[in-house]
């Protein structure tokens, strides 16, 4: 129980970062630079970190006997990937959608994908079953998004609904990268260790997409960057994050970790868009309302119980 109410807190956060991403890239002009800032301060940080903790060292001295022993294999190192997609999401569909239809398209994709991460075992928790409240709670999940959206068609343009796209693939990363995060952490006995692993594939992977913004596109770098501190905490946000769902899904399995943040996403994200909103209508009556109907999914899948087959850990032979 301590477990889940961590993820929830952690959730909460979450719904922070979008909006501190989304008014970052909004002041910049550059989605993708917005993105390039908030993985590179964590990464920094991180990198700070590392010369100060002797766990971090210790976890990193372990990665590549552990790759040799087959505890993990090469894609686990690419869980930052996913990351990078998630916060290029913030950074390029807050400001059009806001925060709370942004989490919710999220929800969609990242519980759907939880059940397959536990049902093939990819986190360090091993397998669990696919129970029906669990699937139930899956599909009601994509219909609280159906819900928000379907409101939102009666008066916004098909355009933006499409905007939706990217935040739902960037859920689906996030389930792969909670589980790929958790099994280095659990194997390198290190969950600083992994953030840092996730961080630094992350960054390198929208640096290189900056760059490639700035050739092909004729974009060209600010000369100035905002003054605002508080613009800048996306990366500290997603060190907090990171670092908890590395350490819980060995515990939870990745599909209630998810459920859990995914509560703590969705009652941030409510308030935010209601104290500062994104957009000027604020939080819609369908976006509630698909809120709503994605805390009930998240009770119904949660029945499901957390246990299910496999050992933890157990990695397939190459």
């Amino acid at each position: 129980m301590a477990g889940l109410v961590i993820a929830v807190i952690a959730g909460l956060g979450m719904a922070i970062q979008s909006r501190v991403n989304g008014e970052l890239s909004t002041r910049l002009g550059d989605v993708v630079l917005a993105a390039v800032i908030s993985f590179g301060t964590g990464l920094l940080l991180l990198l700070l970190l590392l010369a100060c903790s002797s766990r971090m060292r210790s976890g990193l001295s372990h990665v590549v006997p552990a790759l040799r022993a087959g505890l993990l294999r090469p894609w686990h190192f690419l869980g930052g990937l996913a990351g990078a997609t998630y916060v290029l999401g913030q950074a390029g569909t807050v400001a059009l959608i806001g925060v709370a239809l942004f989490t919710v398209g999220v929800v969609a994709g990242q519980t759907v994908s939880g059940l397959a991460v536990d049902k093939f075992g990819l986190g360090p928790a091993g397998r669990r079953a696919v129970t029906w409240p669990r699937t139930l709670g899956a599909v009601l999940m994509v219909g609280a998004v159906g819900v928000a959206v379907g409101g939102d068609l009666v008066d916004a343009e098909l355009g933006r609904v499409w905007v939706l796209v990217l935040p739902v693939l960037a859920g689906m990363g996030m389930a792969v990268q909670q589980a790929f995060n958790g099994r280095i952490g659990a194997v390198v006995d290190s969950p600083l260790t992994a953030a840092l692993v996730n961080f630094t594939a992350g960054t390198t992977a929208l640096v290189v997409a900056w760059l490639v913004s700035l050739v092909a596109f004729g974009a060209t770098a600010p000369t100035a960057l905002p003054e605002d501190p508080v613009l800048y905490l996306g990366g500290v946000i997603g060190i907090v994050f990171i670092t908890v769902a590395a350490v819980l899904v060995s515990w939870t399995g990745v599909l209630l970790f998810g459920l859990a943040s995914v509560a703590g996403q969705l009652l941030g994200s409510v308030v935010v868009d209601h104290v500062v909103p994104a957009t000027e209508e604020g939080v819609g009556t369908s976006t509630l309302l698909g809120c709503a109907v994605a805390l009930v999914a998240v009770v119904v899948a949660a029945m499901g119980g957390r246990r299910g087959g496999g050992r933890a850990l157990e990695e397939s032979p190459s």
